[in-house]
């Protein structure tokens, strides 16, 4: 059996813990089973992941992504042709 260390519990409970209350718009799962991606109608996006570790034991990763709260304060590069 595999032991997980409680910083990584802590971590993926406060990660789930953003999705209590949010409506869920899309769910989108990987063909090989080893990713989810949840997104919520206000622009919240969950994606679990299982990636093997150095030892070869699967891993459990959880990663939030929110959008910018002023998404108009964006730097805009440009690139001239040379």
């Amino acid at each position: 059996m595999t032991q997980v260390s409680m910083q990584d519990l802590r971590r993926i409970a406060e990660s789930l813990a953003a999705l209590h209350g949010k409506a869920i718009s899309d769910v989108v799962m990987r063909s090989d089973l080893r990713q989810l991606r949840l997104a919520t109608t206000d622009g919240l996006m969950m994606v679990l992941t299982v990636e093997l570790d150095e030892a070869g034991r699967p891993r459990l990763e959880v990663d939030v992504v929110r959008q910018p709260e002023d998404p108009g304060r964006q730097l805009e590069v440009r690139f001239d042709p040379i």
